[in-house]
Parts: structure tokens; sequence; C-alpha cells
């Protein structure tokens, strides 16, 4: 494709400030627009509206599922513990409307973070609701707003493996939730030397890949650049969405 891929990014809808105003806003950090701007990308950010995210969907070339807060717990059969954030209904019920759709389109796409355990619930899977209690350690959010950094290990021949060209990478790290268990269809493709899961995919479809790291916080942009590249190779063979938009002018 000659023009840059449409990337989606999913959005948060919370209460924000700026000069006089203390209103409800939809935002994202702008770390995950530089990447995609960097990987050759064109970033378009989601709010969380169904209806909004049904009609973009078709528009887009590849997806990534951004980071956030916990999804509710009903949504994998669980109850909620003292340490689960407060739930963003909206939120939940629009993602993983949004990863069906886009799973099953093959749009290709990128979860990160939140964004994994999206896809595993999606999936029929299940989360460790705070991992502190699980591992008795904090290194994968060591305090709020700091970033832990650990070492995660690939698996040989992976999606993640071909993308970073390597199976041992050192990560940012900012959760207290991950796998516990696996979604259907789902393959561990990486994990912390504490066993906690940190890449999944789905070998049936050509780029679906989910990391519990945030890679837009690092300085490897090799996750970004796999996305825009599956998207321009979708594209090549005839799966992309710039002919559809041009229909639609």
């Amino acid at each position: 494709m000659s023009a840059p891929p449409v990337i989606g990014l999913t959005a948060y809808e919370e209460q924000v400030r700026w000069g006089v105003w203390d209103v409800p806003g939809v935002l994202l950090p702008s770390t995950y627009v530089r990447a995609v701007v960097a990987a050759g990308g064109v970033p378009v950010l989601l709010p969380p509206v169904p209806e909004v995210i049904e009609a973009v969907l078709p528009r887009l070339d590849g997806l990534v599922l951004s980071g956030g807060p916990d999804i509710e717990p009903g949504r994998y059969g669980a109850e909620a513990v003292a340490t689960t954030g407060e739930p963003r209904a909206d939120r939940d019920a629009a993602e993983l409307g949004l990863v069906d759709a886009a799973t099953g389109s093959g749009l290709p796409v990128l979860g990160i973070c939140r964004g994994l355990q999206l896809l595993n619930v999606a999936r029929r899977g299940t989360l460790h609701q705070h991992l502190p209690d699980v591992l008795g350690s904090t290194a994968h959010a060591p305090q709020p707003g700091v970033y832990g950094r650990h070492v995660v290990s690939g698996v040989a021949g992976s999606l993640l493996a071909r993308a970073l060209g390597r199976t041992e990478t050192e990560v940012p790290s900012y959760h207290h939730q991950a796998v516990d268990g696996l979604g259907a269809g789902l393959v561990v493709t990486a994990v912390a030397p504490d066993g906690t899961v940190e890449a999944v995919e789905d070998p049936s479809l050509p780029f679906c890949l989910a990391v519990q790291w945030h890679p837009e916080a690092g300085d490897d942009l090799a996750l970004f650049r796999a996305l825009v590249d599956a998207c321009r190779a979708r594209a090549g063979s005839g799966g992309g969405a710039a002919d559809r938009r041009a229909a639609m002018r």
C-alpha cells in the first residue's frame, strides 16, 4: 500500500483537567501515538463507544489494544477482590466487541498490557487479579507511576521472536494483573522469570499478538513496525482498508 496504514488505538474515557476545565475526556498517553507514527502508521483514537467503533472498524488497517484499567472480573466469571480497580463497564463492552470483530475479520492486532488481558478474556480466559498476592513481589509495578524492568524469554520461531529479532529482551512493565487460564486459540510465546505470561498469540491469524509489557514506553519500536508491516502485507494481498476508504469517497 502506498499510503501509510491507519491504526486504531483504543482510548480511555476519564475525568481530566486542563486550563479552567475539569470534565470527562477521551485520551491516551501520547507515547502510543508517537510510536505508531515512528513506525510509519497513522494513529486514530477510538473512544470506548460501541457504535463509533463499529462504524470506524472497516476503515482501519490495524488495531492497537492499549493499556488501561482492570477488566470487570464478572467478564471472566470471578468476583472482585479488594485490590481490583474500579471497572469501566462501557470500555469493557466496547473493546470486547471490537476484539471479536477485528480478529474475526483478520485485522492485524497488537495488544498491550490491558490489551493482552482483554484478548484473553474475549477468548474465555481468566486473570490473576493481583499479582503480588500470587508472586509475593511487586516487580511488575514497583510503585505508583514507575515502570518495572525485567527480562522476558520468548519462544523461538514465534511471531513475537520474529518481530523482535531475538527471543530474550528487557521490557518496561506496569501491571498488577496477568493471565491465569489461557483463552481458546491462544498460545503463550513469552514469560517472565517468575512465570508470568508476557506474550500470547493466535497462530491461526496472520498477525494477532499481545504483550503484557509496555513497548510504547521503551526505546524499541519493533512491535509497532511489525504491526505496520502486517498491515501493508494485508493490503498487498487485497485485504486492506485503503480500497474501501477510496470507495467511500
